[in-house]
């Protein structure tokens, strides 16, 4: 009986220990499978840091290339502006040339009517009268005048045997004439220009 009650304490001791052992075994795997578990969550959230970060760096891709077109747009405003600025800086330079060139026109114009008047009194004097004092003084005046005109880019128009040309000839009458047609036979009165401009166009009479 007491043998028998031993067997019975050793088996309850086995069993007891086999249930133990059985436990830490379960609580072993639990362990694994937690850890195994926590390694997938961990994975998991890398995988899901990388797909944040392509799709980051695709919305920063899409960022670069938005920025790049507007820097684009903003470079060719920046070139139509400064083209702009060249073309009103160059307007602005002409038109205060102009202003200095053409500044006495209206006096130059006056000028040329005392340069007639002078160039008609040295044409009626006689042959007689070309060695005076007189005489030599109005050609003389009349010389710097016509100096003058020209350090100030006014020039005189040739018109007397050339072809008629109505930018720079004014036709007063045509006439019969051994000329060829449409050619200036006659100036009554001189033309000038003032840096290619026409001042004053010449009156003439133009064969026909």
């Amino acid at each position: 009986m007491k043998d028998k009650m031993q067997r019975l304490d050793d088996n309850e001791e086995t069993i007891e220990k086999s249930t133990q052992e059985n436990e830490d075994e379960v609580n072993d795997n639990n362990e694994e499978v937690n850890s195994n578990l926590e390694a997938m969550e961990e994975e998991m959230k890398s995988s899901e840091g990388s797909i944040d970060e392509i799709l980051d760096n695709d919305n920063l891709i899409d960022l670069l290339k938005k920025k790049e077109e507007e820097a684009k747009d903003y470079f060719n405003r920046m070139q139509r502006l400064q083209a702009d600025f060249i073309n009103y800086k160059k307007r602005a330079e002409k038109e205060k040339s102009d202003i200095y060139l053409y500044a006495n026109e209206k006096m130059a114009e006056d000028l040329l009517i005392i340069i007639d008047n002078l160039e008609r009194a040295v044409e009626a004097v006689g042959a007689d009268q070309k060695e005076t004092s007189l005489y030599q003084g109005i050609e003389l005046v009349l010389k710097q005048m016509k100096e003058t005109l020209k350090k100030h880019a006014i020039e005189e128009i040739e018109a007397l045997n050339q072809p008629f040309d109505m930018n720079l000839h004014h036709a007063v009458t045509q006439e019969e004439s051994d000329s060829e047609s449409n050619t200036v036979i006659e100036v009554f009165q001189k033309g000038y220009t003032i840096k290619n401009r026409v001042l004053r166009p010449a009156m003439v009479k133009v064969a026909k």
